[in-house]
């Protein structure tokens, strides 16, 4: 009885967890352009590399066409002469001769995170004081950098970074992930900044100053976290900068994955948040709208018995001194029927489209899939990240398995 009444207050929580997650993102006012473009101060452009596909020729190509006003430098950054990146740039480069642009080989390994140490060597030739870091598989809007340096005007903004979402889930595991990002990621951002101002940053795109990084020790002090992203947006947090969200948003484009890719993939994502936000983690399962019903369902059908002090005489055959509730079926209903179509409709605000509802029924799926990545991110610190193992400390650091 007493589990019972655990589990319906579970379930009602989560349901008010997802409509809360859901209403803060309709508010938001995402895909909003600024209508004042004066604002074009000179830009230096991060953009380390590893590897190449299908994709990544558009995908850098769209940094390399932005309608921008002020001058802006483009700094490809790859390891080593040989990364296919480095080909695909130099093709780019050769088509546009007129960008201020440039391919740098950043040999020097300089601590665990391979993509911070690229980040380090490319920061020695920057040349302007708003800086831009951006992943290799983002690709960007034609008007993106006039939108993502406005809010830096303001010089109480510290960072600016923006929602992301995955455009072409091209298997059923991709439908899984886009679940997760293109529904609940960027809401449940929205829904954590309603509690408090942001204190991290999203990795797809980050615009800082050079004076905000250097105050922190540059990318230097970085080079040892899984997180770096997470870990500039603190600092810059923890230092009075206020983490702004843009209203763009790009696209991170990728290779067909697999089962294992991607379970690989969310399992790095959920022990690096475990051990960079550990409460705030732990809590995050209460808000999972299809594992609490289930459970309740399990558990409490055919009826759910609440105990009540004092009530009923026991003439009628029900037991004294409780109630008799109606079959839970229908909350469990409620809830899944809740939770199908406010993804759909999150997936829909974020990428403009409807093309994912014939996975509709994916969105349960994932709730449960990720029960279980949430288990698993307490049974270890390993994670598999650039073909490489590594232990994820305390707080984020990164250290690489023997």
């Amino acid at each position: 009885m007493v589990l019972n009444l655990i589990l319906t207050t579970l379930t009602l929580l989560s349901l008010a967890l997802t409509f809360w997650q859901f209403l803060v993102a309709m508010r938001f006012p995402l895909h909003r352009r600024v209508r004042d473009r004066s604002f074009t101060p000179p830009v230096t452009l991060l953009k380390p590399l590893k590897g190449a596909d299908s994709e990544t020729y558009h995908c850098l190509e769209s940094w390399l066409t932005q309608q921008y006003a002020g001058p802006v430098q483009i700094l490809f950054g790859v390891a080593s002469v040989d990364d296919p990146a480095g080909e695909i740039v130099r093709q780019l480069l050769a088509a546009q001769p007129g960008c201020d642009a440039q391919l740098v080989i950043c040999h020097e390994p300089l601590g665990a995170n391979a993509k911070v140490s690229t980040l380090i060597q490319l920061h020695r030739r920057t040349k302007y004081d708003v800086l831009i870091v951006s992943d290799d598989d983002v690709r960007v809007p034609a008007d993106f950098l006039i939108n993502v340096v406005a809010p830096l005007r303001d010089p109480a903004v510290g960072l600016v970074n923006c929602f992301y979402r995955l455009s072409n889930p091209a298997t059923l595991a991709m439908q899984w992930e886009a679940v997760a990002v293109n529904a609940d990621f960027w809401s449940q951002v929205l829904q954590s900044q309603g509690l408090k101002p942001l204190d991290f940053a999203l990795g797809a795109v980050m615009a800082t100053t050079r004076a905000r990084l250097d105050a922190l020790g540059a990318f230097d002090a970085l080079v040892d976290y899984l997180a770096d992203d997470y870990q500039l947006g603190h600092r810059i947090a923890r230092g009075g900068g206020r983490i702004t969200l843009s209203p763009v948003v790009v696209e991170c484009r990728e290779l067909p994955k697999t089962w294992g890719e991607v379970w690989q993939h969310q399992l790095r994502w959920a022990r690096t948040i475990r051990t960079c936000q550990p409460l705030p983690y732990f809590f995050s399962i209460l808000s999972n709208a299809t594992l609490w019903p289930l459970l309740c369902w399990l558990v409490g059908s055919p009826s759910i018995i609440v105990r009540l002090s004092g009530y009923g005489n026991g003439s009628d055959g029900q037991i004294p001194g409780s109630i008799s509730l109606p079959d839970c079926t229908w909350l469990v209903a409620v809830c899944l029927l809740t939770r199908v179509l406010t993804a759909l409709k999150l997936q829909q605000k974020l990428t403009e489209s409807f093309a994912h509802a014939p996975c509709f029924w994916m969105a349960p799926v994932k709730d449960l899939l990720h029960a279980v990545i949430w288990a698993s991110a307490f049974l270890g610190n390993s994670v598999a990240w650039r073909g490489k193992r590594y232990r994820v400390r305390r707080g984020g650091g990164l250290v690489k398995d023997s």
